[in-house]
């Protein structure tokens, strides 16, 4: 039997994402996601769901990046 994995408490996952994200491979995985999500524009074209998809990712990005910059904090 398998047993369930729990998640973390706030501030364990944050130290988890900062190790996930240490180094220069997860300095470029960060970088993938910033221009992915917060560093890209939507012409006049893209439909209201389209721009609520990309708001959706671009919070996901910034809680991401949010944990990661908490977890590397001393402390």
């Amino acid at each position: 039997m398998t047993q369930a994995i729990l998640p973390p408490s706030p501030d364990a996952t944050q130290r988890l994402f900062a190790r996930l994200f240490a180094g220069l491979e997860g300095e470029q995985g960060l970088a993938y996601l910033r221009a992915l999500t917060l560093d890209r524009a939507m012409g006049a074209h893209v439909s209201s769901e389209q721009l609520w998809h990309l708001e959706g990712q671009r919070f996901l990005a910034r809680h991401i990046l949010k944990l990661v910059e908490r977890g590397a904090q001393p402390g």
